[in-house]
């Protein structure tokens, strides 16, 4: 956090290198989020585009208060869900992402990795919003249950309740590919 607040710092007095670094230690993270939040990557990575624009807009004024992580994985959330509303778009639709292999891994094994991330994606695009956005804000966003409530302004009963009957259905969903 030290890191952040120094980087927050420099940035608001005009360093551009210090922006470019916030962005490039937190690009691919948010990338990762609006896709998994809207399924669509051109649209994942407007919403990233815009978070970080308005950030650094903003950024003579910005305070950091507590982590800087979770403050934009929180403006990423809000802009997804903006970019919903706006553009309507559909749960089922989502795009392809590639599954990053060790250099060890053959092309059997990189395939095997793709079925099962495509297998993923399509059960987690079949849950309910709130139950998909809870799971992506704890499983990939990596937040506390305190802090998606916090973001969501929910109880932590409720996003922990979110996130239960989120896996489940994802185990049951997951569970019957499986057997077929």
């Amino acid at each position: 956090m030290l890191s952040d607040k120094r980087l927050v710092l420099q940035a608001r007095r005009g360093c551009r290198e210090s922006m470019r670094e916030i962005y490039d230690k937190y690009k691919d993270y948010l990338l990762t989020l609006a896709n998994a939040l809207l399924y669509d990557i051109a649209s994942a990575e407007d919403v990233v585009h815009d978070v970080f624009v308005s950030f650094a807009e903003s950024i003579e004024d910005f305070q950091l208060r507590t982590n800087l992580k979770a403050y934009l994985a929180k403006c990423v959330r809000n802009q997804a869900l903006n970019s919903i509303r706006n553009r309507k778009i559909h749960a089922d639709k989502y795009s392809e992402i590639y599954v990053e292999s060790c250099c060890s891994d053959g092309p059997v094994q990189v395939q095997i990795k793709k079925e099962a991330s495509s297998q993923l994606r399509q059960a987690l695009a079949k849950l309910p919003f709130d139950q998909r956005e809870v799971v992506v804000l704890h499983i990939k966003a990596d937040l506390s249950f305190r802090q998606i409530a916090a973001m969501l302004d929910i109880s932590i009963n409720t996003a922990q309740g979110r996130y239960r009957y989120g896996i489940e259905k994802l185990r049951s969903m997951l569970n019957r590919e499986v057997k077929k």
